[in-house]
């Protein structure tokens, strides 16, 4: 390989690396959020539980990450000049809903951002449609599930403290909390650090470093540690939008969330499916706040989550393209 090939080679990991440090950030709310607002947790001791148990679910496996690195496009059509630009699609993307405090999905994102620069480079028929199919299909089922699941859970939890106390329940929920954030911690870093790893063997195998895709040790330990210390950095605006702005949470609803939440995403992740882990989480907190009543949950903040769900992918993918075009005007 050139030494050309060698620098563009590198980009892509910094760049993917920073891509992953970013994610950490701006979904640190995911784990934690309901566990902060219902004071379970302090903030700092939540961001630290988080960034530990983040890097431990990192650690988990790589079947998601293949899913990412094969299912979108073929890892020898796509080249480091795209998985570049789709990266930084997807960085502009998750930085503007951070600073707008918007939950939007850092995967809808990254898988927004390659499927844009894949083809504003290549054009529509170098994409595995099959595998794309899948992957939207598990984005678009999960919050779907999330929400049906955490109004069931929620349910069922109500029914058994039926005759409690309410401060006696909320009490014993919110020593629980912690297991529940901890747990949905492991959660996030079992999907969400694994769809960088599928970008950065993805690249790997297009530059001929690799001959079969296997995620390598270093690019799992690489990725983990980059998300760790994200989640540590803190995403605080996110924070405050899904601790409390959606419904007002009590720490039996927390607990409850939490349960559902990093359930359905464990599932996710041991077959092989990425979801977004901002989707299961947001939508399980609206399904919690539908089991208490339906006017319990403020609609007008759930629409502007959804909202941004619709719109992450066909945008993140078009500053992909842009930034193709753009680069390629000077050239």
């Amino acid at each position: 390989m050139p030494s050309s090939g060698f620098i563009l080679l590198g980009l892509v990991v910094i760049v993917a690396l920073l891509f992953d440090y970013i994610n950490g950030f701006h979904d640190t709310a995911n784990a934690i959020a309901t566990s902060v607002s219902t004071k379970a947790l302090r903030p700092h001791t939540a961001v630290i539980l988080s960034a530990v148990l983040n890097f431990a679910g990192a650690l988990s496996g790589t079947a998601v990450a293949a899913t990412i690195g094969k299912g979108i496009v073929s890892p020898s059509i796509i080249t480091q000049e795209v998985v570049v630009l789709a990266l930084l699609g997807a960085i502009a993307w998750n930085i503007i809903t951070w600073l707008s405090g918007i939950p939007s999905s850092s995967s809808h994102a990254l898988i927004g951002g390659v499927i844009g620069a894949t083809v504003a480079g290549h054009g529509f028929d170098v994409l595995n449609w099959p595998g794309l199919y899948m992957i939207i299909l598990s984005l678009i089922i999960s919050p779907l599930i999330g929400f049906g699941s955490g109004y069931l859970i929620m349910t069922l939890v109500y029914f058994l403290v039926k005759g409690t106390s309410p401060g006696r329940a909320n009490e014993v929920f919110r020593r629980l909390q912690v297991l529940t954030a901890s747990l949905m911690s492991f959660s996030h870093g079992s999907n969400d650090a694994q769809k960088t790893m599928g970008i950065i063997t993805m690249a790997l195998v297009s530059a001929g470093m690799l001959s079969d895709f296997a995620v390598p040790i270093w690019v799992i330990i690489a990725c983990a540690s980059a998300m760790a210390l994200g989640t540590m950095a803190g995403g605080w605006r996110i924070i405050k939008t899904m601790g409390g702005k959606i419904f007002k949470i009590e720490p039996i609803n927390g607990f409850a969330s939490d349960l559902n939440s990093s359930l359905v995403i464990l599932t996710a992740s041991s077959m092989g499916m990425p979801v977004s882990t901002t989707h299961v989480v947001s939508s399980s907190i609206m399904g919690v706040g539908t089991s208490k009543r339906i006017k319990a949950v403020r609609w007008g903040t759930a629409r502007t989550i959804v909202t941004a769900w619709v719109l992450t992918i066909p945008l993140s993918g078009l500053v992909s393209a842009l930034l193709y075009q753009l680069i390629h005007l000077f050239q």
